[in-house]
């Protein structure tokens, strides 16, 4: 179709297949570190207000919210004594030099039972500080905010279960504990058996006295624990002397009464049992291969008397007196007589060989089943009675055990030490927070970090273009024009806006793109114009009516089209008031052009508007009538500006682009995306049409500001205030 298409076109024109687009200069896997700086100097604004909120946020938190603290700490060091006067390591252990076991004492010291007392001993449920209950909540703090998140990730049924059975003394004490617990410190020095205990609080005084009251509470703890775990472990091992005293007993009367019961042997005797079964079993099994053998020959004996072959019979058997027969046999019935009685009387002897055969192997059965009965009844009781003197030496030595460290827990009653001792007492705590340089230098670097992250974000979320470049290095066709966003409050207000902006930044850019269309064909410049884009609302009806206009203002006749009936949107630019009929109407040649046309109010141009047609559009457009049509327009007028449909809606733009001279492709700013933009592209290079050039159309100048490109950019830079009257 495009061979027979291009026959009627004018000589010169450009509908040669499209050479490969230059590849995009940028890679997906390559960062460019320029590009990056780039985004981020034009979002300089975006991350300084973000430092700036971040700083007064943390400079509230600073100075008017945050209390300040003061930390006291209390050095102790564990004692490591190994002068005991008793060693009870394996009854009442103290603490061990490993690093676990001194961590596991800084639990100790921030743990719920040793706080409850430190809490009572200094009434602490009295001080506001750590009850909560006794201050007023103030309008934003910390504690607040993780209220609210507690009460959000914690279902309230869970809140009040864990307070069931409580009473209301409980709670203010378990609330208190947690506090205090919070603003407790407990850390060991690296390589050494020293730590600290800290306290961090409003008051340097109550910081230095928590400390203290909390480390002479640990020690007593200490001495405490002990005291008590001596008295458990003697009241438990006086129990269990008890009873492995009465365990003892009972395990040798047991041995005693099975000595009795029993006929036991010893282990020797056993070893004599088992030779004697071993030689029971060896013959039995030689009784059983003679027992095979002399049962194979008899069957093979009655064989062969069945067969009745004297010859083999006598073979078989080897016995002289039926050699002596066998060669008679055959020939006197006497002899054979004699033959079979001869061979009757060796299988009968065979028989009763095999007789006391059998009789021989079930008695050497017999006498080694009672052998075996014998070895495992001896070998039981002997194994029960080992078994029973093991245990009862066990049970022995335990109690020997255990008795000794009855008599040595008893002693060390009264020798208990604390194992940890006071090398320095907590004095007035310093002051410690907040570090208001540090919270602000952090505010300011998260603030940064923080605006960089959204201008990142914005940059790498955007998939439309912002600029020229972009467009051409995403796509490899040049930009022919930048066409601002209008001013309009209504589509019919568009000619007035032109006519009364002559020298308005749309006005200014319109001629640019009429001069790049126009220069875009140095021989000749082109006649037909189609405007198109990927999808709608991109601005092309618009640019296609002010093209128009523009092209009228050089004295030339100007036709412009409606190249889309689907959608027919020239009756809100223009009043077509009774128009009888539109482009169908023309194609079909029912009236002439000149009676179809309007003229526009407010520009000297030709409209052709669009009817709604009773058969497809594209076939309409790809009949040869449609290139005879345009044909005549050429003609007829010096500039024919078609407005065609979306590329990726409607294949109507590719059948009409084989007909024109021009194609301008518009792309809406910051909208429109890539993948939209190369896909109506490549439409039209499988069909091998051309498109010269794109607009980039529905520019925000704020928004190019905004997004630091106001200063670089024609109409949108400072240097273009001059030129351009206010739209």
């Amino acid at each position: 179709m495009l061979e027979k298409s291009q026959s009627g076109l004018r000589p010169g024109n450009r509908f040669t297949p499209m050479q490969p687009r230059p590849a995009a200069q940028d890679s997906d896997d390559e960062i460019d570190l320029m590009a990056v700086i780039g985004t981020l100097w034009r979002g300089k604004w975006v991350i300084a207000g973000c430092a700036a909120l971040l700083m007064l946020i943390g400079g509230y938190y600073v100075f008017r919210v945050a209390i300040p603290k003061y930390q006291a700490s209390t050095t102790l060091a564990l004692e490591l004594r190994s002068e005991n006067v008793v060693d009870l390591e394996s009854v009442v252990s103290g603490v061990s030099t490993e690093t676990s076991a001194i961590n596991t004492e800084l639990e100790v010291i921030r743990s719920s039972g040793l706080l409850e007392k430190l809490v009572t001993e200094l009434n602490l449920t009295a001080d506001p500080e750590f009850n909560g209950a006794l201050r007023p909540e103030p309008e934003f703090s910390i504690g607040k905010l993780k209220a609210i998140i507690r009460t959000a990730v914690t279902p309230a049924a869970e809140e009040e279960e864990a307070g069931v059975g409580l009473s209301p003394e409980e709670k203010e004490m378990n609330r208190t504990v947690a506090t205090v617990r919070d603003a407790i410190s407990a850390s060991n020095q690296r390589n050494t058996y020293i730590f600290q205990i800290g306290a961090k609080t409003t008051d340097a005084m109550k910081s230095a006295l928590i400390a203290n009251t909390l480390a002479r509470l640990y020690i007593q703890d200490q001495i405490d624990i002990k005291f008590q775990a001596t008295e458990n472990a003697v009241t438990w091992l006086s129990e269990r002397v008890i009873e492995l005293e009465a365990e003892l007993k009972e395990r040798e009367n047991a041995i005693k009464e099975l000595r009795a019961e029993t006929d036991l042997v010893n282990a020797e005797a056993l070893l004599a049992l088992n030779q004697q079964a071993k030689d029971v079993r060896d013959r039995l099994a030689d009784s059983r291969t003679t027992l095979a053998l002399v049962g194979a020959r008899v069957e093979n004996l009655r064989s062969l008397q069945q067969e009745g072959d004297p010859a083999t019979m006598a073979a078989a058997v080897n016995d002289p007196t039926l050699d002596r027969l066998v060669t008679r046999a055959g020939n006197d019935s006497a002899t054979r007589e004699l033959f079979d009685e001869r061979f009757a009387l060796l299988i009968t002897r065979e028989e009763n060989a095999l007789e006391r055969a059998e009789q021989q192997v079930a008695a050497l059965e017999a006498s080694y089943a009672r052998l075996q009965e014998q070895i495992e009844q001896q070998s039981a009781d002997l194994v029960k009675l080992q078994q029973l003197e093991r245990e009862t030496e066990a049970t022995r030595t335990l109690y020997e055990t255990f008795l000794t460290r009855l008599k040595e827990t008893t002693v060390q009653r009264g020798l208990q030490q604390a194992d940890s001792r006071v090398l320095s007492k907590a004095t007035p705590g310093e002051y410690v927070e907040p570090r208001k340089t540090r919270i602000l230098a952090l505010c300011l670097i998260l603030g940064g970090m923080l605006g960089a992250g959204l201008v990142l974000a914005r940059q790498m979320m955007h998939s439309g273009f912002r600029t020229p470049e972009d467009l051409e290095a995403a796509t490899g066709h040049a930009v022919f024009g930048q066409i601002p966003k209008m001013p309009l409050r209504r589509r019919d207000n568009l000619v007035t806006y032109l006519n009364d902006k002559p020298t308005s930044a749309a006005a200014e850019a319109i001629r640019n793109l009429r001069t790049s269309v126009l220069l875009s064909d140095i021989d000749q410049a082109p006649q037909i114009i189609m405007s198109t884009s990927a999808i709608p609302g991109e601005g092309k009806t618009t640019q296609s009516i002010s093209l128009s206009h523009n092209l009228a203002g050089l004295g030339k006749k100007v036709l412009l089209i409606e190249g889309d009936i689907r959608r027919r949107t020239f009756a809100e630019y223009f009043d077509f008031g009774d128009s009888p009929g539109g482009l169908v109407t023309a194609l079909t040649g029912k009236r002439p052009v000149s009676e179809l046309v309007v003229r526009a109010p407010g520009m000297d141009v030709d409209v052709l508007r669009g009817e709604k047609a009773s058969v497809n559009a594209a076939d309409l457009f790809s009949s040869d009538r449609f290139q005879e049509f345009l044909q005549e327009l050429r003609r007829s007028y010096d500039y024919i500006v078609i407005d065609t449909p979306p590329v990726l809606v409607v294949p109507d733009a590719r059948v009409i682009g084989q007909f024109v001279d021009a194609i301008i492709f518009s792309v809406a700013w910051d909208r429109t995306s890539k993948t939209q933009v190369t896909e109506a592209l490549r439409q039209f290079e499988s069909v091998g049409i051309r498109v010269h050039g794109l607009v980039m159309a529905q520019i925000d100048p704020r928004g190019m500001k905004r997004y630091g490109y106001g200063g670089k950019y024609g109409a949108y830079s400072s240097y273009g205030k001059g030129y351009y009257d206010a739209s």
